[in-house]
């Protein structure tokens, strides 16, 4: 076996090169597997074998921890020897290598246990991904804000140093999957890998499970992460932080934090894309006659906006770079909407010059243009 995985080039049987992105990987698999598959040869033991040969291949190549063993055995051993220490090149017919060696120190073996299957040696496992949420003013997802998030999540039992065992004992080796975690299950043609359902995965058995994790090896861990919410973000928006979640086992990875902003609405100003909005009353004369208004901003002083005579209700004027922050450094635009206010109640006053106004003004019909003939439908007889 292990010289049948030395003397293969993996990636010539997929068709690519060795420097090949692990999507192409994929896609030249799903092709030449689509085009061998049993079901469309029919009595085509070629093509049979083909197919067994390129799902083998994608087996290494398309789980990037296998694909990075198998690179660096073929470096190791260059096209069937290998060198030792003194720089001497072994293999050929007959050539036998012990991996592990009879201490049981690894080396060699260690690297490409993972291509041979090697047995009893458990894998290293990534932690788990953490989610959790945040909830922000609408202030501080623009500006951006610095908050402490309050996370916790499984790390080694401290107890049993995470292996599971009540102490003084040791786990041992799972007998289903002899120490990998996982098993394969032939499908017709091709295998595919899955968790060993004897130790769930961890390659290993407890026989007299440690009392505080009973037999998990993982206990909880609270801890404060001070993250910073970028300036901008939007509601709803998820930030994921590298590394930042459940530690691994065994030497594994920690996995990711994931982050769901939420923006709580702020009573004055809205969002649109990277320019906030505002609605801003005017009364009736300041539209009419024209004027300077002040318009708040959302974290600066006011501006001063003119106001054109004849300013229409619901016209909408900008204000630029007062609004939300972009990567490249700018900002976006401030968008504010006209509204006339129409005052619920009068004094005399205001009554008789408002009638004095209706008055001059009486010729002029704002909807004069809706009782035109062209756009009045005629009547079915």
């Amino acid at each position: 076996m292990t010289r049948e995985y030395l003397d293969k080039d993996l990636y010539a049987v997929l068709g690519l090169t060795k420097g090949a992105a692990q999507g192409d990987v994929k896609k030249a698999y799903r092709k030449l597997a689509k085009e061998l598959h049993p079901d469309q040869n029919k009595n085509n033991p070629e093509a049979e074998a083909k197919f067994k040969e390129v799902s083998e291949a994608y087996s290494v190549l398309g789980d990037e921890a296998r694909r990075k063993e198998y690179d660096e055995g073929r470096e190791l051993f260059g096209n069937g020897g290998f060198r030792n220490a003194g720089g001497q090149r072994g293999g050929g017919p007959g050539f036998e290598f012990n991996f592990g060696g009879a201490g049981g120190d690894g080396g060699l073996g260690d690297i490409l246990g993972g291509i041979f299957n090697r047995r009893g040696q458990p894998q290293a496992r990534r932690g788990a991904d953490v989610e959790t949420s945040v909830t922000v003013d609408f202030v501080q997802a623009v500006e951006g804000v610095t908050v402490p998030l309050r996370l916790t999540s499984e790390r080694p039992c401290p107890a049993c140093s995470g292996t599971g065992a009540k102490a003084g004992t040791t786990p041992r080796v799972c007998p289903a999957c002899e120490g990998v975690g996982h098993t394969s299950r032939n499908l017709g043609g091709f295998a595919m890998s899955e968790p060993c359902q004897g130790c769930r995965g961890r390659g290993l058995v407890v026989d007299d499970p440690c009392p505080t994790c009973h037999g998990s090896g993982r206990g909880q861990s609270s801890k404060t992460v001070n993250t910073r919410i970028p300036a901008g973000v939007n509601d709803g928006a998820r930030i994921k932080l590298k590394a930042k979640g459940a530690p691994g086992e065994r030497g594994g990875p920690a996995g990711d934090l994931f982050i769901t902003v939420h923006v709580r609405p702020h009573p004055v100003f809205g969002r649109k894309g990277d320019n906030l909005t505002l609605t801003l009353p005017v009364a009736f004369p300041e539209a009419v006659l024209g004027a300077e208004v002040k318009v708040p901003t959302l974290t600066g002083a006011p501006v001063t906006l003119r106001l054109g005579p004849g300013t229409a209700n619901g016209r909408t004027m900008r204000v630029r770079g007062r609004g939300v922050p972009r990567k490249d450094g700018t900002r976006g635009d401030l968008l504010v909407t006209v509204s006339v206010a129409v005052p619920a109640n009068l004094n005399s006053d205001a009554r008789k010059a408002l009638e004095a106004y209706a008055k001059a003004t009486a010729g002029d019909d704002p909807r004069a243009g809706l009782m035109t003939p062209d756009r009045i439908p005629e009547e079915e007889s």
